[in-house]
Order: structure tokens, then sequence, then C-alpha cells
């Protein structure tokens, strides 16, 4: 059984049998990943979004008869009480729904509408969790079926980490493997030094300090951390966040050593990226640097890291320790000047397919 198409785009079939399947219209995709959240904060819902999660090989590559155990047996069984009354402390009640999740719609929302503008309504924009909901694979099957041939997939990571970029590639050349026509895909890779991401951080902290009485003794660019191995073993992560940090500064107009860049969400008893922030902002504090201001460059939305890791415990660990102004900038969430850098950077990976 065989059929002709008409020009790309049109969607009709010529000389097809009456048996032959419905074909959809031909179009781009734009699939945006992020990393994930749980469905809710009850014990279940957070010990499969864990279970997720800490079994991914590239977050946790200790061999599996050496870690499932631990995880399953003694991880699983406690931890979704802590982290579960972790996320119901930040928890969008309203929405039913984690502040990540409605960040991410939000996100999309506008890339919709600003993407609609630059190339009009033929380009489909969705987008999927990495852990969690909406799955990758679902997602991909949802645009495939919708007729998309092709397919930009944007993680939201302007960082490259395996832990992060890498394995939001994998969930998405995994989804691909299931189609039986499988669409044409590029990969975006990470933006850690566009112009107009840095310009964006950069006008997040000028608003920021133009709110304060006093400014800050020092700003703290707090990333999330990895084990110093996988520096060691190639990772580009750490030399990406220092990179990040020297654009800021510079654009911004600041001396050296106006900005530290530290590392948070240290997990296990293995040795992570150093300065870890909780450590870091303490010492600031004994040093006499009274006033400080956090920014999380690596996170492209508000979550559980941002609103209850730093304005909780690093926080507390700051002020226990003499600290007298503590200020956190939010991350760049669906701010114009975000969204702007993000169109940017889909606009040179759309090059050749979309005019």
């Amino acid at each position: 059984m065989t059929a002709e198409m008409d020009p790309p785009g049109e969607g009709r079939l010529t000389h097809a049998p009456a048996d032959h399947p419905p074909v959809a219209k031909a179009r781009i995709g734009i699939l945006v990943a992020n990393l994930g959240t749980p469905d809710n904060y009850d014990y279940w819902s957070m010990r499969r979004y864990l279970g997720e999660f800490l079994s991914d090989k590239r977050v946790i590559d200790i061999p599996n008869w050496k870690w499932q155990p631990l995880l399953q047996l003694i991880i699983l069984s406690k931890r979704p009480f802590t982290s579960g009354a972790n996320y119901k402390a930040i928890w969008n009640h309203y929405k039913g729904e984690s502040p990540l999740m409605t960040i991410t719609k939000d996100q999309v929302a506008k890339l919709r509408l600003a993407v609609e503008r630059r190339y009009g309504k033929g380009i489909m924009v969705d987008f999927c969790m990495r852990y969690g909901n909406p799955s990758t694979e679902s997602v991909v099957r949802r645009m495939v079926a919708a007729g998309c041939e092709k397919i930009v997939f944007l993680p939201l990571y302007p960082h490259y980490a395996g832990a992060t970029s890498a394995t939001a590639n994998d969930a998405f050349f995994k989804a691909l493997m299931k189609e039986k026509r499988q669409p044409a895909a590029r990969i975006v890779p990470e933006y850690f030094d566009h112009p107009l991401y840095i310009e964006a951080l950069a006008q997040s902290v000028e608003r920021a300090y133009a709110g304060l009485d006093h400014r800050p003794d020092v700003l703290v660019a707090s990333y999330h951390g990895m084990p110093k191995r996988y520096l060691m073993e190639g990772d580009p992560y750490h030399c990406q966040c220092q990179k990040t940090s020297r654009l800021l500064r510079e654009r911004l107009g600041w001396e050296q050593g106006s900005i530290d860049t530290t590392f948070q969400s240290v997990f296990g008893r293995e040795e992570w990226l150093r300065p870890y922030t909780v450590e870091h902002v303490a010492e600031l504090a004994k040093a006499g640097r009274k006033r400080i201001a956090v920014i999380s460059p690596a996170f492209s939305a508000d979550c559980i890291e941002t609103l209850e890791e730093i304005q909780g415990e690093i926080r507390e660990a700051f002020e226990h320790a003499g600290g007298k102004s503590f200020t956190y900038i939010p991350c760049l969430n669906d701010d114009d000047a975000h969204i702007t850098a993000l169109m940017a950077v889909l606009e040179q990976n759309l090059a050749g397919w979309a005019a």
C-alpha cells in the first residue's frame, strides 16, 4: 500500500487507496524539557518520583547491585516523607501542582506565542519532564501523531551536565526509538554564554538591587552541584558555570571578587564541586559580610532547590552565622528577557527548517 504526498505542508494524499490510514499535516515541533516534578507531595507520589530520579544512571552512577538495595530499602522508605514536607511548603495549592510545573507552563505559553508571532501557526510547541509527568515519551508520541516530522528538542538547562542535559537527551532518543516514523531531530546545545541569556541575568540582578535600601556586600551565584569526580571525567559543567559568573560580572561592570561562584544540593558522602553554598554563606557572615544576595543561574525556573533549599537551609545558615540581610534573586522563569533569550536560541536551531 503506497501513496504519494502533495507538496510539504498540504497534508493531503494523492493516489491513495481507500484503506490508507489518515496522515496528519506535516509540521515542525519544538519540545521543551525540564527536570520534572512529583504529581503530589504525598508519600507514594514522592516515592515514585524519587525512585525514577535516583535510579537514573546519569544521576547516580553507582552499580545497581550496590545502589538499588540501599535506594529501595532505606532511602525510599524515609526520604519521601521529608521531601514531601518540603514540597508541601512550596506547593501551588491553588493549581494543585509544584511551582516548577506552573512556571514551565507559563514559559511554554509565552514561547508558543513568540514562536507564532515569528513563524506563524505551523509550529507546535509543547513541553515534557525528564522525571514524572508529562513524560518525554508521551509528548513525543503526541507530537508525531500531530504531524511533527521535524522536532527541535530544548533542554531548559543553560549549562551542560551529564545529569541534566544528557539524561534529558537520553529520554528523547529513547522515545524516538519507539516511533515507526521517526521525525528529524535537532538537539539545542547549552547556552550558558549566550549574550541574551547573560543580559537577562544581569537585568534580574539590576532590578533586585534597585529595590534594596543597602547594596549587598557580595552576590553569590549558587549553581546545582555535582560530584567532583564528574569534572575530572570530562563533564564541562563546572567550567561553564565559572564562565557564566564571569560574563555576568563583566556585563554588570563589577570588579573581580564581587560575585562568588558556589555549588549547592550536595548528596551522599562523595566530595562534590566546591565551595558548598551552605558553608560559604556562613563563612561570609563570619567574615563580616553581613549583606548578601543569592542568584541561581543554572536553574531556568524556581523549584525545590531554590524556593526551599536556598530560601530555607542556606538562608538559615547565613543568618545563624550572624548575617543580617539575605536577598534571593528569583530565577528567570517567564521573564520577558528570558523568553527573548530562549527565542534567539531557538531561531539558531530552526535555521533551514523555518523562515
